[in-house]
Formats: C-alpha cells, sequence, structure tokens
C-alpha cells in the first residue's frame, strides 16, 4: 500500500512536529501547517526530507481555503492543532467565551479543514485520517477513574469528547470511500499546551501512535479511538 502525502496540523511545536518528522522519516511529503509563515519554515528546515510549509489557520476561513488550494491530492490528513486553556477549572468557572476559544480551534477548525480538504482526500486510494484527541476526552473514564478531576479543563475535555463524537460520524460517512478515520489519546506530554503538560513524557512516542493510525491498512479499523500504544479507549 502506497501513502505518499500528509497534512499535519499545528505542526510546528510539540506532538504535531514530532508526526510531521516521522512522517517524513517514514518517505512521505509532509505539508507543516502553521498558523505563519515563518513558524513553517524553520520547521521544515528543522525536520528535512520532503517536509513542506504550510500556513494554516484552522480557525479562518480564508487561510482553510488557501491551503486546500494548495494541495491537489492527499493521503493522510491529521489534525492536531488545539488549544486549552491555562488553568483547569470546571464548567461553572469557565467563562462563554472560553468555551468558545477552544471550541473553535478544537471541533470547528476540524471540521472546517476537514470537509476543505475532502476532494484531494477522495483523490487518494487509502484515504486517513487522524484526528488528535484526548484521553480526559472520554466520557467512560470521566465517570470513573478521572471522577477525581472533579471536571476540570471542562471547555477543553468537553471539545475532545465533541472532536471523539465527529470521528465516528466521519468514518460512518465516509466508509463508502474507504476512508480510515480515527482518535488519538496521546498522553501527557512535554509540549506548552497548558501548564500540566509540562510535566509530560516524549512528544515522539505519542507522535509514533499517530503514524501508525495515519499508515493503517485497508483492513484497519476505523471509527475507533486509541491510546498512543494501540490501546482501545471508551468513548
Amino acid at each position: 500500500m502506497e501513502i505518499l502525502t500528509a497534512l499535519v496540523t499545528g505542526a510546528n511545536k510539540g506532538i504535531g512536529k514530532e508526526i510531521a518528522r516521522q512522517l517524513v522519516q517514514a518517505g512521505l511529503t509532509v505539508y507543516v501547517g502553521s498558523r505563519t509563515a515563518e513558524r513553517a519554515e524553520h520547521t521544515v528546515a528543522d525536520i528535512g526530507g520532503d517536509a513542506r510549509p504550510l500556513v494554516l489557520d484552522v480557525t479562518d476561513p480564508v487561510s482553510i481555503a488557501s491551503a486546500a488550494d494548495r494541495i491537489a491530492a492527499l493521503d493522510v490528513l491529521v489534525n492536531n492543532a488545539g488549544v486549552s486553556p491555562a488553568e483547569g477549572m470546571g464548567a461553572q468557572d469557565e467563562d462563554v467565551d472560553t468555551f468558545r476559544r477552544v471550541y473553535e480551534t478544537n471541533v470547528f477548525g476540524v471540521v472546517a479543514v476537514t470537509n476543505a480538504l475532502l476532494p484531494a482526500l477522495r483523490r487518494s486510494a487509502h484515504p486517513r485520517i487522524v484526528n488528535i484527541s484526548s484521553g480526559t476526552g472520554s466520557l467512560a473514564a470521566a465517570a470513573t477513574e478521572h471522577s477525581g478531576y472533579r471536571g476540570a479543563f471542562a471547555s477543553y475535555r468537553s471539545s475532545k469528547a465533541a472532536l471523539n463524537a465527529l470521528t465516528l460520524f466521519y468514518a460512518q460517512s465516509l466508509a463508502d470511500d474507504g476512508f480510515k478515520v480515527n482518535a488519538l489519546a496521546p498522553g501527557l506530554r512535554r509540549t506548552d499546551l497548558n501548564a500540566a503538560a509540562a510535566a509530560g513524557g516524549d512528544p515522539a512516542e505519542a507522535a509514533a501512535g499517530a503514524v501508525r493510525l495515519a499508515t493503517l491498512p485497508d483492513d484497519g479499523p476505523s471509527g475507533a479511538f486509541f491510546s498512543w500504544d494501540g490501546t482501545p479507549i471508551p468513548w
């Protein structure tokens, strides 16, 4: 099975950068999505290989349309761009504007980018979509082992629960077209997403899980939620 071209959103740092790096190392042409040309070009220079800079702000319709116009055919879309509040507050303490800001990137941005890139993905013989979610977005886990967090990071976690739902719905609606659509929980990693993430593990470890989902064979799973190590996670 030949997979040739990928796009990773939010790829100028953290897990996204490591996903882009590992896809390039696997022999793919990778568009490195970043909100600024400078960051994209700096990342491409660091990664090397056939990495290509792409200015892409997932909250900006003009930026999304411009990026989509540059890509004629695409095999893999990794929706990695995401934001989180700096502090972990419950729903009653986060204002509506915070929820809107988080959902604009983590949910609406994924819909906008995915739909804009569908024509390019349909030209692939093996289209793959990987949505970078979070284990904290699992409702089953929130009601059990994560209940001690008492609803902290409500905007972020609920946005990832919504992303999980979208993953399932896209997998179902695109199944007849040969798409594999899955969500990945990367685990707590050293990124600048929030203060807690600074104490996390190696982003490259999580990236390897995303690459596995990005290069699934045609008999691989779709519409599923996996941990970085391949373990299924309940919705």
